[in-house]
């Protein structure tokens, strides 16, 4: 059985439930939804695990907030001895259109301190992500703002497509593997 780690970025707190830094954990919550998976609290982050067609994925949502995501999830690819080819990280970004979903195998933090930390403690950026788009709608130096706000009641009403086809693709990682899965959900929404 082949182990599989994806691990859903945001930020813990009432606070920060539904806004747009918080599309990682979102997307963890489908998935989880869809498996009837609970998550629990334990070291350095909420955990779910499910079984599909014969791979275990654990899901994890940092517990240790957006920038210090690294922490966790250096310590249950130790814990779960999950090679780093089979971790998948689930995030936002503002330089795709919201509903965009892009699968990369590698590749630069580009400016977000969740990834830039996970490429610290991991020591590497030779790690798959899944960047979910929530775009760039936002007057200069109002970045904190935008990603640490709702979703716009437009974006609300897409928000349950986007966060299947999220799922999905992760889903697919798990299943079809990196290339395959990039030739299907790398496309905008």
């Amino acid at each position: 059985m082949k182990k599989y780690l994806i691990a859903g970025l945001g930020n813990i707190g009432s606070e920060y439930v539904f806004t747009r830094h918080n599309i990682g954990f979102m997307t963890l919550d489908r998935l989880a939804h869809r498996s009837g998976v609970p998550f629990s609290l334990q070291r350095h982050a909420y955990v779910g695990q499910y079984t599909l067609k014969g791979n275990q994925i654990i899901l994890i949502k940092p517990t240790t907030y957006m920038n210090l995501s690294g922490k966790a999830v250096h310590y249950w690819l130790e814990a779960e001895k999950i090679p780093i080819e089979n971790l998948l990280v689930v995030t936002d970004d503002i330089a795709l259109p919201f509903g965009t979903l892009r699968l990369r195998i590698k590749g630069s933090p580009a400016g977000h301190n969740g990834l830039k930390n996970i490429d610290e403690w991991l020591n590497t950026q030779q790690y798959a992500r899944l960047r979910v788009g929530i775009g760039n709608d936002f007057p200069k130096g109002k970045q904190v703002e935008y990603v640490l706000g709702r979703f716009t009641d437009a974006q609300t009403l897409e928000l349950p497509a986007l966060l299947d086809r999220a799922a999905d693709c992760v889903e697919s990682f798990v299943l079809a593997g990196a290339h395959a899965t990039m030739n299907k959900f790398n496309s905008v929404g």
